[in-house]
């Protein structure tokens, strides 16, 4: 039996790599993204060694225009088919506010944020057979679209019209996706957090726990086999969608 096909976009580093070691386990063909380069990071590729899978890297700078068909392409010219599971997992990240933000990183954010995995969802939709089994895209999303704070404006603003997008495209490609979100709270903190600072903001979550990887991992593996879900959101962010927070969580918790 042919193994399923995932295509993680973002899938080579940090939790898009947790995502494709998990969908490995799962028993997954890996179609893993990077933008500047698609080498997977240590730990994901012993998991690959280790479970068999059959993967290979595809580098592709979502910033130029046409970047997700030509991802498409260059996943179906090396496997012969299209995906049958989409994680859109590669995003941009950037510091500005109100009174700081640009009009050229606004758009890149939109472009890499929502632009890319719409059009990589509708190009799937578009090359889907019909009648055939229905494929899955999963957006990952962030905890603030719900409780937005004053922080990364782009960056906040770009994710919303993913998230957004998650209703529309569950309606629009029914007879051949399902479309659903994963929205994660702080989760990898790359050393911008001392740990009492940790500590703070730990204690400020409704279930007194910070998200891990693979509790995100978990997620996506749930909704790429829950055939009668679509157009939801999952959050997995310790409730702290539940709570407003003014400031990014890595302006509390300080004191």
């Amino acid at each position: 039996m042919t193994a399923p096909l995932a295509l993680v976009t973002g899938g080579v580093k940090r939790v898009g790599a947790v995502i494709a070691a998990r969908l490995a386990d799962a028993g997954y063909a890996l179609a893993l993204h990077g933008n500047t380069d698609a080498i997977p990071e240590d730990r994901l590729a012993e998991k690959l060694t280790e479970t068999g899978c059959d993967w290979s890297g595809f580098q592709q700078d979502f910033t130029v225009d046409g970047a997700a068909e030509r991802l498409l392409d260059q996943v179906v010219g090396h496997f012969g088919r299209i995906p049958d599971l989409i994680v859109n997992c590669a995003s941009i990240f950037g510091q500005d506010n109100a009174d700081s933000i640009d009009e050229k990183d606004l758009q890149k954010h939109f472009l890499v944020n929502s632009l890319v995995p719409v059009m990589l969802t509708t190009a799937l939709h578009h090359r889907r057979p019909t009648g055939s089994e229905r494929a899955c895209v999963i957006h990952i999303l962030d905890q603030r679209i719900r409780n937005p704070n004053r922080d990364q404006l782009s960056y906040t603003l770009s994710k919303q019209a993913l998230a957004g997008s998650v209703r529309s495209l569950a309606v629009a490609c029914a007879d051949k996706l399902r479309v659903n979100g994963v929205a994660p709270g702080l989760t990898l903190t790359a050393g911008e957090y001392g740990d009492d600072q940790l500590a703070n903001i730990t204690a400020m979550m409704p279930l007194d726990r910070l998200p891990k990887p693979n509790d995100i991992a978990d997620a996506i593996v749930y909704l790429a086999r829950a055939e009668a879900v679509t157009g939801q959101i999952i959050y997995v962010d310790g409730g702290a969608n539940l709570k407003g927070f003014d400031r990014d969580f890595v302006h509390l918790g300080k004191d």
